[in-house]
């Protein structure tokens, strides 16, 4: 009954879906349970992600809204899903590779094995690290600020992080020292958490900072929250002390 709700390009949110089953007969009052039962439509591969209508989520037939593609075999499928990560990703490594994907190491391996003549590789200290063979050319990264989301790619995408975060930060995220959290990066590196607060037309940015700024990383700062404004389109209130 989702499927058929949906046809035609409809977009309906989570409310609209739990009404649909209800109206079928099938118990959706419970939050929880409704949700469950999205789920595993998602899972089942009949429903994905729509549009944003204002600011509620909405849900769409995957068949409407995903290209068709060409069916992969096993093998292909590991060969692919290894050549994404490492264009993506790299430089990075088969255990960071094995971190991300879910995989067996065995399967890791077999996947990349498959594609390392798409790729290049630097051998530093003992450890592999394969990356694309399109590297864009490294920019001068002093002065250069991010303000990234929770559960971003720079930090979930990789098992060893010391190349972006010092193990002597790792108390001063939070209570679990969740590195996961929304950082601030300088110059690559991790010298920070950030948290928003939304009033009306203006969102308040305040970081907690691991070490002190000078006037050009501060300008930094205040550029970076201004691009999250205006991401945003809202006003930004920086405060930094």
């Amino acid at each position: 009954m989702l499927a058929k709700a949906l046809q035609g390009g409809k977009q309906l949110t989570r409310s609209e879906l739990a009404s649909v089953l209800q109206l079928a007969g099938i118990a959706a009052d419970n939050l929880l349970r409704s949700t469950y039962i999205i789920m595993r439509a998602e899972l089942d591969g009949i429903i994905c992600s729509g549009a944003r209508r204002g600011k509620q989520f909405t849900y769409a037939l995957l068949d409407e809204r995903v290209p068709q593609t060409r069916t992969l075999d096993r093998d292909e499928a590991l060969a692919e899903f290894a050549r994404r990560y490492f264009t993506g990703h790299g430089p990075a490594t088969l255990q960071d590779f094995v971190w991300w994907s879910g995989l067996t190491a065995a399967d890791a391996k077999v996947g990349l094995e498959m594609v390392t003549s798409q790729l290049m590789h630097e051998v530093i200290e003992g450890q592999t690290y394969w990356f694309s063979t399109s590297m864009p050319p490294i920019k001068d990264l002093s002065q250069t600020v991010h303000l990234l989301p929770n559960f971003d790619e720079y930090t979930v995408g990789y098992t060893d992080r010391s190349a972006v975060i010092d193990v002597s930060d790792a108390t001063k995220f939070d209570a679990r020292g969740n590195v996961l959290n929304h950082v601030v990066v300088l110059n690559g590196r991790v010298v920070g958490t950030w948290k928003r607060m939304v009033k009306k037309d203006t969102v308040i940015v305040t970081p907690n900072l691991f070490i002190p700024l000078n006037e050009a990383e501060t300008c930094a700062f205040v550029a970076a929250a201004n691009r999250y404004g205006a991401f945003l389109g809202m006003h930004v209130n920086v405060t930094l002390y």
